[in-house]
């Protein structure tokens, strides 16, 4: 059955902009609207500052703590620019919470001022939308490419109950293809299996074009570029935007301002769309999906060219390539890039009156890719790094290539033609905007004093000290900190550290355990599971536990089930939604897990009071990209630890430190059991700087006794 329904969407009606209304006159409106809401001191200062560099042109890099209501300070803005503006998120969850969420109100708020209603739309990947040409052909497809693929976790071919799950899925696909207007995969609910997906979605590099293909006018792809196109406020992703700037920029539509929340994402984000890789499974479906366009022989080279990758990544350890490519892996690359060359000649140009342009497209596509990157690998560039990949579980191999760095791309792409305004609440490293300004292609500012109130704060915070009580014994109310770190500025550019409504020195406390030795082995040490356990019993649960490594997590999990009765929830036992949830809803329980708790959980209230993080989260030593960059520093003369490394850390370690205070009446401690944060003199002020500034001590007494009166209360 083929999908007949065209789903454009609703038509949106053209933009008609009264230009008169001030950003504070729209944030006014839209902070009204919220049940007691009020404009935060730091929320103003930041749409003013926004509001400014609309006006000169200037980019802005804006610091903006938890709470300070970032969304609307850069959104309330965004509405005086005469044509559209571009958000972009880091993830496809804060982009939903903003489209489902944040527009909507500020939509209904601010139309009396404006007199119209603004109009927004969201625009991801061509792979998030439904495809109907895939879907048409779906089931053709299934015999080779769905039914006896080997499944990406590795085991044997499916058996056919689970391919008849599979059928069922697509056929679900296909009834919902009738009803939906945009054929974006959020909206799909219950969802389907990533396969079952991809067998009906269409990569980018794959598509024909809405010209030449038989469901060009009902693409819902196309559909949702076309909304972005009218609307005043498109919002995208990280992912989406840098792939928008190596291609040229013609997939976000044409723009003055472009707003990047949660910028400290940005770089590993375009690194991540410049990388490329080589999978011996990748070039076997690659072979199938083309051999009915190719000769015999030809298809029997790109079979070779796979065996002989699988060959060489297996005598390959896992592990930067620093020699370049071994000879086995040179033989691969160079086989793959002759036969790939045989096959696009072989298949030839895609033509309108072609029997199926969309295979053969996809055919092209997939067989290009493997060919530019076999001779990326085998060029050995210098601004290149290589690496063999091998997970622990050895299910997945591959052969990886990625820029060194991408500040040069983002300088040439990122600014040019728009005012860019970049904001997280992890921007000021070490309390300057210096290193994630050159991360994002900008020159590095001139150095700035601190503020008299800035230095006194730092001076404070370094010696252990504070003006204030311990804060889990102070009252509510006391005063927020606001702009602790000063604007600086650049050619072109300027920063501004807004604060937090937070009184971080009087919510939280952050305690280094700086009497534990140094830690040396991995996992958890003992010394440092005996502290873990005594600051848990101290307020008897409603820990988040922040680990290096999952065996730590392990470990600490086993440690505190066996000496406590606490409910201890790890991260990998079961669906991390769900533990988050029981983490909320059960006070005594204790969260444990690795990277990915760091930054996705938000916790406020009394559920989580205490934040254990077991070591300072330094780079590993087999993470390809950061060694080679730290190598590339060390070879130039610097410290590639020091440039590279340490600016890791401070964003990891601010990211988790943050998951404490999320709410103005929040308490609580961050226990950071690794010495060094301390005792390091020359990284530890550092990164002690890049944290908020909470209560500071090294007593462990200080922080067990601050614990047990959070349990008494």
């Amino acid at each position: 059955m083929t999908p007949s329904r065209t789903a454009t969407g609703p038509a949106v009606p053209k933009k008609r902009r009264s230009g008169r209304a001030g950003a504070g006159e729209l944030l006014t409106a839209a902070v009204g609207a919220v049940p007691g809401g009020a404009a935060r001191p730091g929320q103003q200062q930041m749409a003013e500052a926004i509001e400014r560099s609309i006006a000169s042109g200037e980019h802005l890099l804006v610091q903006a703590g938890t709470g300070t209501g970032k969304s609307l300070a850069y959104l309330a803005p965004a509405l005086t620019v005469d044509g559209p503006v571009v958000v972009s998120t880091a993830t496809l969850a804060l982009q939903s919470q903003l489209v489902e969420h944040d527009l909507p109100r500020l939509a209904d708020a601010v139309e009396p001022v404006l007199g119209r209603r603004p109009t927004f739309a969201v625009l991801k990947g061509r792979h998030h939308y439904l495809c109907l040409a895939r879907l048409d052909s779906s089931v053709e497809d299934e015999p080779d490419d769905a039914l006896f693929d080997a499944p990406r976790s590795g085991g044997g071919t499916k058996w056919l109950g689970e391919a008849g799950r599979l059928g069922k899925q697509v056929q679900r696909l296909r009834d919902w293809a009738e009803e939906t207007a945009t054929g974006d995969r959020d909206e799909l609910d219950p969802g389907v299996d990533d396969q079952v997906w991809r067998s009906v979605s269409m990569p980018a590099r794959e598509c024909v074009g809405a010209s030449r293909c038989p469901f060009g006018q009902e693409c819902f792809a196309e559909a949702s570029r076309a909304r972005a196109r009218e609307a005043d406020i498109v919002v995208t992703n990280h992912s989406l935007l840098a792939v928008d700037m190596l291609a040229g920029r013609h997939i976000v539509p044409p723009h003055k301002l472009l707003v990047v929340d949660e910028a400290h994402e940005l770089a590993d984000r375009v690194s991540s769309a410049a990388q490329a890789e080589l999978v011996p499974e990748l070039i076997d479906r690659s072979t199938r999906r083309a051999r009915p366009l190719l000769r015999p022989d030809v298809a029997e080279r790109l079979t070779e060219a796979g065996d002989a990758l699988a060959v060489g990544l297996a005598e390959a350890p896992a592990g930067r390539l620093t020699a370049g490519l071994p000879p086995a892996l040179r033989e691969a690359c160079t086989l793959l890039d002759s036969a790939t060359r045989a096959a696009l000649e072989a298949i030839g140009d895609v033509k309108a009156d072609d029997p199926d342009p969309v295979r053969k497209q996809q055919a092209k596509a997939v067989l290009d890719e493997l060919s530019t990157t076999a001779q990326r690998l085998l060029e050995e560039a210098d601004h290149d790094v290589a690496w063999v990949e091998k997970p622990d579980n050895g299910s997945r191999r591959a052969l990886v290539v990625a820029p060194l760095s991408v500040a040069g791309t983002l300088a040439t792409h990122l600014y040019d033609e728009r005012t860019v305004v970049a904001t997280s609440a992890t921007l000021a490293l070490g309390g300057r905007f210096d290193t994630v300004a050159r991360a994002l292609g900008l020159d590095a500012p001139p150095p700035t004093p601190p503020s008299p109130a800035a230095a006194a704060l730092a001076t404070a915070a370094a010696a252990g000290r504070s003006p204030v009580t311990p804060p889990v014994a102070a009252t509510e109310g006391s005063r927020a900190s606001i702009g602790t770190v000063p604007a600086t500025e650049g050619p072109g550019w300027s920063s501004l550290d807004v604060g937090s409504p937070f009184d971080y020195a009087r919510q939280g406390i952050l305690y280094v355990a700086a009497h534990l030795p140094r830690p040396s082995v991995s996992g958890l040490p003992g010394p440092a599971g005996e502290e873990l356990l005594a600051l848990v019993e101290a307020l008897g649960g409603r820990t988040l536990g922040l680990f290096s490594s999952r065996r730590a997590a392990q470990q600490a999990a086993e440690l505190v089930r066996a000496r406590t009765d606490l409910p201890v929830l790890l991260q990998g036992e079961e669906a991390l939604p769900l533990l988050v949830r029981r983490f909320r809803e059960v006070r005594e329980s204790c969260l444990f897990g690795v990277m990915s708790l760091w930054q996705g959980v938000d916790v406020p209230g009394d559920a989580c009071q205490l934040v254990v993080i077991d070591r300072l989260p330094f780079p590993r030593p087999d993470e390809p990209l950061a060694a080679a960059r730290a190598a590339a520093v060390d070879a130039g003369g610097g410290s590639g630890f020091a440039a590279v490394s340490v600016p890791i850390a401070a964003v990891r370690l601010a990211q988790g430190v943050g998951r404490l205070i999320r709410a103005t009446g929040d308490r609580g401690v961050v226990a950071v059991l690794d010495s060094r944060l301390e005792t390091a003199r020359g990284y530890g002020p550092f990164l002690r700087r890049s944290l908020p500034p909470f209560w500071y001590t090294t007593r462990p007494e200080v922080a067990r006794g601050a614990l047990e009166r959070l349990a008494r209360s």
